[in-house]
């Protein structure tokens, strides 16, 4: 009797101290971390490649939040410049582990 409780009380404890991932979706735009929030529309697509090129590194702006975040995966958000975006992954503070990041306009 003792041999499923202490294995209950094991799995309750290593349950209750292990990291939750989950992951989360956000909209808004792939800009350059010079530019920021005001690199968030399709007419600064050309700008962002000027300062990634110098650079800078590209960033998530969420336009729920109005916040930069910090990405992973910069060949991928190169291939997202200009076009609203839903980014997957997992948030850490001021930055975001991308799962995905999917265009909005071929979402639809």
């Amino acid at each position: 009797m003792k041999k499923p409780v202490l294995s209950l009380l094991t799995l309750i404890v290593a349950l209750t101290f292990a990291p939750v991932l989950q992951a989360a979706s956000w909209t808004g735009w792939i800009t350059d971390s010079n530019c920021g929030e005001k690199g968030a529309n399709a007419n600064h697509k050309s700008c962002s490649m000027k300062c990634k090129d110098k650079g800078a590194a590209l960033v998530f702006y969420n336009s729920a939040d109005k916040k930069i975040y910090k990405i992973d995966k910069q060949d991928l958000a190169k291939e997202h410049l200009g076009t609203e975006v839903e980014v997957t992954g997992d948030a850490d503070g001021d930055s975001i582990k991308v799962a995905s990041i999917t265009d909005k306009a071929k979402a639809k």
